[in-house]
């Protein structure tokens, strides 16, 4: 896969909002691979793999009190089960992703056949992990909560030292983010940094937030959008930065409108749509004859002056020199046109048939 693999790409987190059951997961990816197919646009769901028996010290395992271990324990699925998971993403024509944890959870990405993989916040400088990943060759999405620049700098070196491709997500591990933690302006620094990555955005703000943060990371230049998904369902509680599917129905037509709003890539210029060029040629000056003029007169300044409306095949402001033959005599007040003067204008043919066509 290329770098491009990762441009308007949506990234669905899962996590463990499957609560360690397999008809839930399957209920989720469902559900949300269904807004997929009707918005048409290009999506992974991603999991969280870890290999519980080893990730968590053995002596820690009963502690009840610490709400990581705790829901990690709960959550806990085998291999199989993640098998059946993992197909249903494939199923529903979606990307295969997941989140490794730990060394042998990297394994499992490569047996279950998963395509893109994430690496956390916590684990940005996780050599250990990260190592193991790039052994995979598997194309790679960083998110930078909490981290510093050398970190970063370390990674994207990293990884392009061995041509691997990454996107690196902005983002702010806070669980919801408030609107005056998202730190928008840091997309701008990570594209200005990085040129040669997609950057992305990951995000934990409220729902009511999710469309105006949209539209203000698409402008900046975010490409891929990460965002944890849910279903209102078995007496669980929805956390808030956790998004239903009617808010990803929301959010990603925020980021349809975003991309209408901004129009063409930002690498060239842009073609202006012909509505725009007629209404703009109509407050264009057209030249008139100051006075009466003969043929075979050479034009000067002094000779004409500027006025609208601009009328259909009269040169404007925008064509007149210095130095032009009249071809026919021009009474005072009239315009002069493309046809009446010796022009280069006029042996350009489509040059010609825009002044014919342009004005009033």
């Amino acid at each position: 896969m290329k770098e491009n693999i990762f441009d308007d790409l949506f990234v669905l987190e899962l996590a463990n909002n499957h609560w360690g059951r397999v008809e839930r997961g399957i209920k989720i990816i469902e559900d949300f691979a269904k807004i997929i197919r009707f918005n048409n646009v290009r999506a992974a769901i991603k999991l969280q793999f870890r290999d519980v028996d080893s990730f968590i010290h053995k002596d820690f395992k009963n502690r009840d009190d610490i709400r990581y271990i705790k829901k990690t324990l709960a959550t806990k699925m085998d291999i199989k089960d993640y098998q059946i998971l993992v197909d249903t993403v494939r199923k529903n024509n979606c990307l295969t992703m997941a989140t490794p944890f730990d060394e042998k959870s990297v394994d499992m990405c490569v047996k279950l056949g998963v395509q893109l993989i994430k690496i956390a916040s916590s684990d940005l400088n996780d050599w250990i992990l990260i190592e193991k990943i790039a052994t995979t060759r598997k194309p790679v999405i960083v998110s930078t909560g909490g981290s510093s620049l050398k970190d970063i700098d370390d990674l994207v070196t990293f990884f392009e030292h061995r041509n691997i491709p990454l996107a690196i997500n902005h983002c702010v591990s806070i669980y919801p983010s408030e609107k005056n933690e998202l730190e928008l302006n840091q997309i701008d620094f990570l594209k200005n940094r990085y040129p040669g990555h997609v950057i992305g955005f990951s995000t934990h703000e409220r729902n009511e937030d999710i469309e105006s943060a949209m539209l203000m990371a698409y402008a900046k230049g975010a490409r891929t959008f990460e965002r944890h998904i849910d279903i209102d369902a078995d007496g669980i509680a929805v956390s808030p930065y956790c998004s239903l599917p009617e808010d990803l129905d929301r959010w990603i037509k925020a980021y349809q409108k975003a991309v209408s709003i901004c129009g063409h890539g930002g690498d060239s210029k842009s073609i202006p749509p012909r509505k725009e060029v007629t209404y703009l040629d109509a407050l264009v000056r057209g030249v008139y004859a100051r006075w009466d003029l003969p043929k075979g007169h050479k034009l000067t300044e002094e000779d004409v002056y500027l006025a609208i409306p601009l009328q259909k095949g009269q040169i404007s402001c925008r064509e007149l020199m210095s130095g032009e033959v009249l071809l026919t005599d021009i009474k005072k007040d009239a315009p002069i046109k493309i046809d009446d003067i010796d022009s280069p204008y006029a042996k350009n043919k489509d040059l010609k048939k825009l002044i014919d066509n342009r004005g009033l």
